[in-house]
């Protein structure tokens, strides 16, 4: 019975992506994008229970892919397709550009699911990081004081390029560091201390502020990693 365990996890991964995406539909977008953090827990828990469990199985690859494309692209790109038509912009031209979620996601998650490389490190955004920079934003309009995000979140010029922005980062070859720590060890994983480290300074300084500011901070430490690599300055 333990077996089936992580692909119930990955299921209710799915699930809260789908209501997620029902959600959005109806402009509940706030209630979308706790939805989509939900399923970041449960994609998170059915890996962590596969490896408690030694649950592994192939079925629980593909359906971990395919909850992922439902919660982390399509529930996103339901979220940007509101706030492009809440904005003004038309539907044809909305459609489009909101497409760019899914279907970047949908690649990414193939290409990642046939690359053994990418164990410790991603090429290109992860599917999870470029959904929380959407639900980032607009939680940071939501809930807190700053005007500022409520500009960009009601700006089409905003929703449609970040949406491509983010099609372009998951699809892109340039290294991006994973989240996951082999060991505790500073060498080795000084992307993810450096990352943690920057990530509590901005959440005690700005609050919820501070989510967007996160995750720009994860794209700049990855090609600073990366640009240090290429010089040879680190291994």
């Amino acid at each position: 019975m333990k077996k089936y365990i992580p692909n119930l996890l990955t299921l209710l991964n799915l699930v809260s992506g789908f209501i997620a995406t029902i959600f959005a539909s109806k402009g509940y977008i706030e209630q979308a994008c706790f939805l989509i953090m939900a399923g970041m827990v449960f994609d998170f828990s059915d890996g962590f229970a596969a490896r408690l469990l030694k649950a592994y199985s192939d079925i629980g690859k593909d359906l971990d892919s395919l909850a992922d494309v439902v919660t982390f692209g399509v529930a996103p790109g339901a979220i940007i397709y509101f706030l492009l038509t809440g904005s003004g912009l038309q539907v044809l031209p909305a459609i489009i550009l909101s497409s760019a979620l899914p279907a970047a996601s949908a690649l990414r998650l193939a290409k990642f699911n046939n690359d053994m490389e990418q164990s410790t490190s991603f090429k290109g955004m992860a599917t999870p990081a470029s959904a929380f920079t959407v639900v980032s934003f607009v939680i940071a309009s939501g809930y807190t004081d700053c005007p500022i995000f409520d500009t960009l979140v009601s700006s089409a010029w905003f929703a449609g390029g970040l949406s491509v922005f983010l099609a372009v980062m998951m699809l892109i070859n340039t290294r991006m560091f994973s989240l996951k720590f082999s060991h505790l060890k500073y060498r080795g994983n000084e992307e993810r201390y450096i990352f943690a480290g920057v990530s509590i300074v901005l959440i005690l300084v700005l609050g919820l502020a501070a989510l967007p500011m996160i995750m720009l901070s994860y794209i700049l430490i990855s090609l600073l990693f990366v640009a240090l690599r290429r010089t040879g300055t680190m291994a």
